[in-house]
Parts: structure tokens; C-alpha cells; sequence
């Protein structure tokens, strides 16, 4: 398991540097993945809108940024994600927000399909489910923790949503959106804090 986190550490990306490919791909008519068809094209640059306005709107409580500038402990933050994905588009923004409060968190960004052995490592429920963020000690990469693909709210709606219908339908999609736009990354952003290994009490 190191060997092949420290391998994908090292072709990993910024968050910028991620940013910039996906507005690279829709300038292309392109996206990320194995596959690149009309429709996943078509989420990337839906995605990237979503991406944008969140990186622009997206605040954290005054609580939240004091309790991340007194973290103290050095960690990589590796977040395996595609261009293409909806959950991504809304918990990417939240993930780097956090990272960004803190000094003793690196985010680095890796593709899903580019990294294959890493993903089933940390797969959800047996699916490549991203966003995933691994939670790494940025001196043994170690795994400390694990976050995703969806807030601890929607995750809960999902598997209420599976229970009763057996299977997610276009229609629950966009009530999940519609949540997602409502929550203000709120959510994530409070999971994301209470998976950091030591907490700070204010």
C-alpha cells in the first residue's frame, strides 16, 4: 500500500493545477477517465461552472478556521477524483477550502482512472466511487483517515433512496444536486474536521 501511495504522490497535482486541466478540457471538448464520451464531456463542463462557483462562494465558520490554523499536525491530504463526476464538483471545493486554512495540510489531486491500483485500495461499498480523500501523515504515509465520495447527510440520502426504490434514478440526481446548492458545503466541511486526528477544543 505505501509504495503505491508514495508513487501516486509523486504524479499527483495542486488543486490549481487541477483546476486549469478541467478548463483546459472544456476549452477541448474534452474530459478526464477512460472513457470520453458526449455526455461525460458535457458533466465536465457542467462540473467546471459548479467548481468555479464554489471556489468563489464556499466560506468556513470563524470557529472552523480558527480550529484549522491551530492543527499542528503535518498531513497529505490525496484526493482521487474525475472531472466528470457531480459528487465531485460540489465536495472538491470543500476538501480545498479546508486544506487551504491550514499550513500543516498539503492537497494533492490524482485521476481516478490514471491511478487504478490506488482507488481499490479505498473503494466504497467494492465501487470506485470518488471523490476519495486519504488522509495521509505527511512523514510514514500513513493512512489516518478517509473521506467521501459524498458528505455524511447525502450519504445517508442515497442509501435511504437505494432502500426504498433499489436503484438511484435521474430524478433523485437532481434532488441530490438541489441539496448540494442548498447545504453550501456546510456538511462536508464538518466531516472533513472531525476526521483531523487530534481536535482542537475552542
Amino acid at each position: 500500500m505505501k509504495e503505491i501511495i508514495e508513487n501516486s504522490l509523486e504524479t499527483s497535482m495542486s488543486y490549481n493545477e487541477y483546476i486549469t486541466l478541467v478548463d483546459y478540457l472544456v476549452l477541448n471538448n474534452k474530459t478526464t477517465g477512460a472513457e470520453s464520451t458526449e455526455d461525460l464531456v458535457n458533466y465536465t463542463a457542467l462540473n467546471q461552472k459548479r467548481m468555479s462557483r464554489w471556489d468563489k462562494r464556499l466560506t468556513l465558520t470563524e470557529s472552523q478556521k480558527e480550529q484549522l490554523k491551530a492543527f499542528d499536525k503535518p498531513m497529505i491530504w490525496l484526493a482521487i477524483t474525475e472531472s466528470w463526476c457531480g459528487d465531485a464538483a460540489h465536495v472538491m471545493p470543500v476538501i480545498n477550502k479546508v486544506a487551504e486554512q491550514s499550513e500543516n495540510i498539503n492537497l494533492r489531486v490524482v485521476l481516478r482512472d490514471e491511478h487504478p491500483e490506488l482507488m481499490d485500495l479505498f473503494l466504497t461499498n467494492g465501487a470506485r466511487a470518488v471523490p476519495k480523500l486519504i488522509m495521509l501523515d505527511a512523514d510514514t504515509k500513513k493512512v489516518i483517515n478517509t473521506f467521501g465520495p459524498r458528505p455524511s447527510a447525502a450519504t445517508q440520502m442515497v442509501s435511504d433512496y437505494k432502500a426504498a426504490h433499489g436503484q438511484i434514478t435521474p430524478e433523485f440526481k437532481e434532488d441530490l444536486q438541489l441539496w448540494y446548492n442548498k447545504d453550501k458545503g456546510k456538511t462536508a466541511a464538518s466531516d472533513l474536521l472531525k476526521l483531523l486526528p487530534v481536535s482542537v477544543s475552542l
